[in-house]
């Protein structure tokens, strides 16, 4: 697949990116191939992607990154809102000279992906949404209560982990504020009409069964709400429904959305 965007940088390179007040570190593979940047979930790191790449193989530029506070490297910052991850995606791109990319994200790095193709169609080839930004009206008073006191509870374990880099450098009400705004941007009133707005290629890979901090079958209910976007847009279409849960379907269906990517990539060209 080669890269039909002007690059000025092609050379495999990793390092900090100053944003805003912080700095992110970033991965590029470098090469000619098409670039696939990936967005990585709430709280997770770039590497979640390893068998996503390895299964799409070199003849693509593979560009990751962490967020703010998120794994070994990236800096804290006074925002972590999601506009300021959108902002994010821009700095990333104009630091390695890309001017058009595929855009891939799971779950939270879901809805950053398609509100950034949304908004930026001619600089985006396509995006490959893996089991998020799903219009559902999931959060109400109740379950922004339960959020706020998952995220205590879990505060015992995860703040000693901070230095591993496998938790975020982020407190327990920054982490609620944080995914308590991810269910606003949810809303079906919010988040389909950016759906509907994506004028290039969308594939979806979607989960089955549970996410941290759902019971029964919510996460299904969420996820039904993706059939009015492919109804309503011709260019968003489902590549995948998948047997791994939310939390491990990088992980075991890898495979599944690599083939996505691909599926994109060759709408493209």
């Amino acid at each position: 697949m080669k890269n039909d965007s002007a690059s000025s940088t092609s050379t495999a390179w990793s390092g900090l990116v100053p944003v805003d007040d912080t700095a992110l570190a970033v991965t590029d593979t470098g090469g000619t191939g098409l670039p696939v940047v990936y967005l990585n979930g709430q709280f997770a790191t770039q590497g979640y992607w390893r068998r996503t790449i390895a299964d799409l193989g070199t003849g693509y530029r593979h560009i990751t990154f962490d967020e703010r506070a998120r794994g070994k490297k990236s800096g804290t910052s006074a925002d972590y809102s999601f506009e300021a991850a959108v902002r994010d995606v821009d700095a990333v791109l104009a630091a390695r000279g890309v001017e058009r990319a595929l855009v891939i994200g799971w779950s939270y790095g879901a809805v950053v992906a398609a509100h950034w193709a949304q908004r930026n169609p001619g600089r985006t080839v396509g995006a490959v949404l893996v089991d998020g930004a799903f219009p559902h009206d999931w959060l109400d008073d109740a379950m922004e209560v339960r959020i706020r006191k998952l995220f205590r509870r879990m505060s015992w374990f995860t703040v000693p982990l901070r230095i591993t880099g496998i938790t975020p450098r982020m407190t327990a009400a920054e982490q609620a504020e944080s995914n308590i705004e991810l269910g606003k941007l949810s809303r079906e009133s919010a988040l389909a009409p950016v759906l509907n707005g994506i004028s290039v290629p969308v594939r979806y890979v979607v989960a089955s069964g549970t996410s941290l901090g759902s019971k029964g079958d919510e996460q299904e209910q969420i996820r039904a709400g993706l059939a009015a976007t492919t109804a309503g847009n011709p260019n968003i279409e489902i590549s995948a429904k998948v047997p791994s849960n939310h939390g491990a379907i990088l992980n075991k269906d890898f495979r599944a959305v690599a083939d996505a990517v691909r599926e994109v990539a060759a709408l493209a060209s």
